[in-house]
């Protein structure tokens, strides 16, 4: 006979709103970076394409801008997470 383990559900705390509202924040901060940095890298790659590597690395370093940014809202998200759960 084989049993499988039920795993058990934690009930979520109340979060105050002001921290979901602040957690809610952080992602969008972070999605909004990462959607500029994808833009950037395509642009950067059009840019090869057409044989303009300085526009090319320009563009590749704004990326890099906002891949930055969107880490270090991402850290902020875990440091909250990890003191919610």
């Amino acid at each position: 006979m084989t049993t499988t383990a039920t795993p058990i559900k934690k009930e979520q705390s109340t979060i105050p709103t002001a921290e979901n509202k602040k957690g809610i924040e952080n992602h969008k901060k972070t999605a909004t970076h990462l959607k500029a940095a994808s833009e950037h890298h395509l642009d950067a790659a059009k840019h090869h394409e057409e044989g303009n590597h300085e526009k090319a690395a320009e563009s590749t370093v704004k990326a890099h801008g906002h891949v930055a940014l969107a880490n270090e809202a991402q850290k902020e998200d875990a440091k909250n997470h990890a003191i919610v759960n």
